[in-house]
């Protein structure tokens, strides 16, 4: 429940249109509600931090999915469900009519109240076309904690020219994520291009000895560009999370402040680098 469903919750008491008893009955949900041998929902989390409890769906049964996408869609505008089959979106669906799917992010979401005002500042950038699955993932989320993500696809380190003409935005970003398997080097370019923090996400894209992308994550943990911070493999929604963290702190201080953090204090970059100071 967040603040507007709360207040329209006490508007209905005051109106004589709900009962006081109907109204604990709803309120009694509100910090956490327990599925008996399911799961017990966080549903203060939307309160504490801003952005609902996410679904992991990988492991649970396509009934579990369902039932848990029903209760917690029950309490916030937005859902999002992570590593999601197709079966278990087609069983949340009869449960929620307007829930949506995205296949290549192996996503199941619904979001009944649009952000209109998408915040900027955010760059995507990924390897490889294979890489894409966690890159849209890591979108979709940012999408629905209200940031317009800048994508750049398939600018890996076997043809590095081709980041080229992207450096400029690079440089403008405040926070980019960079995917990337195989050696996962990618991450270390951007890192070295940009003051923007980098956060890092290894894939399990690769061959062999990339043991499931276990060598590019520790490539990306022994990178020696300053600025870079790393997650687990092929967790793009946690990327974007922190993403959105940073993003949302400098664009509200950049509306009410001029702090040096914000696209406007970040103008006077270019394509050639930020500019070398004495010494």
């Amino acid at each position: 429940m967040n603040e507007s469903q709360l207040e329209a919750l006490l508007s209905e008491v005051a109106s004589g249109s709900m009962t006081v008893d109907a109204a604990v009955g709803r309120l009694r949900s509100l910090p956490f509600e327990t599925l008996e041998g399911v799961a017990t929902l966080d549903h203060h989390r939307l309160l504490r931090t801003g952005f609902p409890e996410v679904i992991y769906c990988e492991g649970k049964t396509a009934e579990q999915v369902a039932l848990i996408a029903e209760r917690l869609a029950a309490q916030s505008p937005r859902l999002l469900g992570t590593r999601a089959t197709e079966d278990q979106y087609i069983e949340a669906l009869q449960r929620l009519p307007d829930l949506e799917w995205n296949q290549q992010a192996r996503s199941l979401w619904l979001d009944r109240d649009p952000i209109s005002d998408l915040k900027p500042g955010v760059m995507l950038l990924c390897a490889g076309t294979s890489d894409l699955p966690v890159l849209e993932e890591a979108s979709l989320t940012l999408h629905l904690m209200g940031h317009d993500p800048h994508k750049v696809t398939d600018v890996g380190v076997a043809g590095l020219h081709r980041i080229v003409p992207h450096i400029p935005a690079l440089q403008q970003a405040n926070v980019v994520i960079v995917i990337a398997g195989m050696e996962g080097a990618l991450a270390s370019v951007a890192a070295g291009l940009t003051q923007a923090p980098v956060i890092a996400v290894p894939t399990s894209v690769g061959y062999g000895v990339n043991f499931g992308g276990v060598a590019a994550l520790l490539a990306m943990l022994n990178g020696c560009a300053s600025g870079m911070a790393v997650v687990n493999i092929d967790n793009g929604y946690g990327a974007a999370h922190m993403a959105a963290l940073i993003n949302d702190k400098i664009e509200n201080r950049s509306r009410t402040s001029n702090n040096g953090f914000t696209p406007t204090g970040l103008g006077a970059r270019t394509a050639a680098g930020p500019q070398s100071g004495s010494g």
